[in-house]
């Protein structure tokens, strides 16, 4: 061409910017992008046409304000739109400043000509950029998904993913395109179930909801549950089938519907073991009275006595089991004051000392300070010693066991992962081994009563039950962390509270005599255990009142004439409790007192495990000693008030 200034002008509509990626001349410097003004190369953009113009044309169009100068003029300037279809998306420009060159239809055939084929370049770079930003948008889009997404063939391999899948398997999303589950997931039922799935769907081209299941997290050494949708695909050749995945992680929500079920299967059985207790107390307080009144009847060289002693200790290791069940129930009488429980530790480390053996060491990390918690000393003594028997059965050929005291805050995000925990300030008691551990099946059915891993003979599963029950029973929770070869760690969370620890409480004055004359009337619904109270009661030469129920009751002390010093009463009987019996008798017997009698803990007299203040409590079962001790207690002690 007759000219050595030569450039290409494209035009963007949504910024009204002419731009100039290729610009060669003689007289100007490249041109930086503008705003669209009033050149000759807007001239043709807005017409469409091609133009040839000299000065005279130039001046001619500046004249009817068609076209600014812009420069110096040219000798000759021939531009040709840039077009697609009928859309002008820049302008090709031949100009001279060398007079005696002149343009024609040659030149504008041949400029024509090559517009027409930089047309078609710059629109087929458009639409792959076009096309590599929205590929990278979409990989953006999926990538920022915290689903997992997949397309798999049926082969079972990744055809695209995005990162969470990879994240998932701890590799790069190129790494997985083209490699199946198989090559990460070490969980190989784990892997033929995908691939089943993934294959009914291809196969029926029917879209599959999969409400929930497991993954192997091997990165993390743990199982991730999903809700996963699975839609079939066809290829874009239509030669081979497969399919879109879509999986939601519900790990959390799975996490919290097990501590659902479990808290409500423990719930259930609590009940259940509260119900037989209670019953089962009620027969042990009659063998174990009877027995104690035979053995009272027989001289020491008797034949008898042994078979006595022998009935006697297996009805008091009877009775341990259902105080047992009744701690795991929540359904026993706690006396709670306010503890530190690092001394509480000190004192039981040299009972823990000998109770591990010299093959484990024993130690202890101690928060200084400390704050207090409300809870009954013995028992939370009784956690201590049963999680420490427990660590020491899972280490047969030493360790060490570790007990930490701390305070802590359980914030909401431990709140929202630990149902049925509630947030705020709590001391924590933790006891941690380097035994055996425990799998996720052990874990989970841990504190229920009568389960254990133990060899027959060598546990009634009971400990880690009573825990549970002290330690719910006390307001805290208890959880457990574990993994087999890893050893186990319990930690016990009891609510902090304010205050000073109480001191211990004063000893006991020496027992005087178990005898008295008083008028004492029984309400029991279970003979053996009534007939039992009043065979006690009058051998110690008080005079008895029985009765079987409330009505009974009433109608006794009604007609008694003199006065009535102690109402002795079950609490749980058939249509009126041992409460509303003392309630009704309080008018017309003020000065009467009361002793309740229960196999369990029952909510008239007792909150959440808390006696009442003032109201006195015999615990079934129980022996002719402890319930004469505890008359004459009563008899002699100030007034309860309770019944006021």
């Amino acid at each position: 061409m007759p000219a050595k200034n030569f450039y290409i002008a494209l035009y963007d509509p949504a910024t009204n910017i002419v731009s100039f990626p290729y610009f060669v001349d003689e007289h100007d410097p490249p041109q930086p992008s503008k705003q669209a003004g009033r050149g000759l190369t807007e001239y043709v953009l807005r017409t469409g046409q091609p133009l040839l113009a000299d000065e005279d044309i130039h001046r001619d169009l500046e004249r009817r304000g068609e076209a600014d100068l812009i420069g110096a003029p040219s000798i000759q300037w021939l531009g040709v739109p840039l077009k697609i279809g009928e859309k002008t998306i820049g302008v090709l420009v031949l100009q001279t400043y060398t007079k005696g060159v002149r343009y024609g239809v040659v030149e504008e055939q041949v400029l024509a000509f090559v517009s027409a084929q930089v047309a078609m370049a710059v629109e087929r770079k458009r639409a792959e950029e076009t096309l590599r930003a929205q590929r990278g948008f979409l990989r953006q889009v999926i990538d920022a998904n915290p689903n997992l997404i997949f397309v798999k063939n049926w082969d079972g391999k990744f055809m695209l993913v995005n990162q969470a899948v990879a994240d998932l398997y701890g590799t790069t999303v190129d790494t997985l395109i083209g490699k199946s589950d198989a090559d990460f997931n070490p969980n190989r039922e784990e892997v033929e179930h995908f691939l089943r799935d993934d294959r009914e769907v291809m196969a029926s081209q029917q879209a599959k909801l999969i409400p929930e299941e497991p993954v192997t997290d091997s990165q993390r050494g743990l199982t991730r549950w999903f809700q996963t949708v699975k839609v079939p695909l066809v290829s874009v050749s239509g030669t081979s089938r497969q399919v879109l995945g879509v999986a939601t992680e519900i790990t959390q929500r799975k996490t919290l519907e097990m501590q659902l079920l479990q808290s409500q299967k423990m719930e259930a059985i609590g009940r259940l073991a509260g119900g037989l207790a209670h019953d089962f107390n009620n027969l042990l307080t009659a063998i174990l009275g009877s027995t104690e009144l035979l053995l009272d009847t027989l001289g020491p060289g008797h034949a008898g006595r042994g078979d006595l002693d022998a009935i006697r200790e297996a009805g008091l290791r009877a009775a341990e089991l259902t105080r047992q069940l009744l701690a795991f129930s929540r359904q026993q009488v706690l006396t709670p004051r306010v503890l530190d429980l690092n001394g509480l530790v000190g004192g039981v480390e040299k009972i823990l000392r000998r109770l591990i053996g010299e093959d484990i060491e024993l130690r202890t990390v101690l928060a200084v300070p400390l704050g207090a918690v409300r809870a009954d000393p013995s028992q939370v003594e009784q956690v201590l010693l049963n999680l420490a028997v427990n660590a020491r059965d899972a280490m047969p050929r030493g360790g060490k066991l570790t007990i930490e005291t701390a305070n802590v805050e359980l914030d909401e995000a431990y709140e929202r992962e630990h149902q049925p925990v509630t947030r705020g300030d709590y001391v924590l008691l933790a006891v941690s081994d380097t035994g055996t551990g425990m799998d996720a099946k052990t874990k989970a059915r841990l504190f229920e009563p009568f389960f254990t891993t133990k060899e027959r003979g060598k546990g009634t599963g009971l400990g880690l039950s009573t825990v549970y029950g002290i330690v719910k029973q006390s307001g805290g929770y208890v959880w457990v962390y574990s993994e087999p070869g890893q050893g186990t760690t319990f930690k016990v969370y009891l609510p902090r509270v304010e205050g000073q620890a109480d001191l211990a409480a004063p000893a006991a004055s020496p027992p005087g005599p178990l005898r008295g004359s008083e008028t004492v009337l029984v309400v029991e619904d279970h003979e053996d255990v009534r007939r039992l109270t009043e065979r006690v009661l009058r051998s110690r030469g008080y005079t008895v009142l029985v009765s079987a129920n409330g009505p009974e009751a009433l109608r006794a002390a009604a007609q008694h004439a003199g006065p009535i010093h102690l109402l002795v009463t079950d609490v749980v009987m058939p249509g009126m409790s041992g409460r509303e019996v003392s309630l009704l008798l309080a008018p017309a017997r003020p000065e009467m007192r009361v002793l309740y009698l229960s196999g369990y803990a029952d909510e008239s007299i007792i909150h959440h495990g808390v006696l009442d203040p003032g109201l006195a409590f015999l615990q079934k079962p129980f022996t002719p000693d402890r319930l004469a001790r505890k008359v004459r207690d009563l008899l002699e002690g100030p007034p309860t008030g309770g019944e006021q």
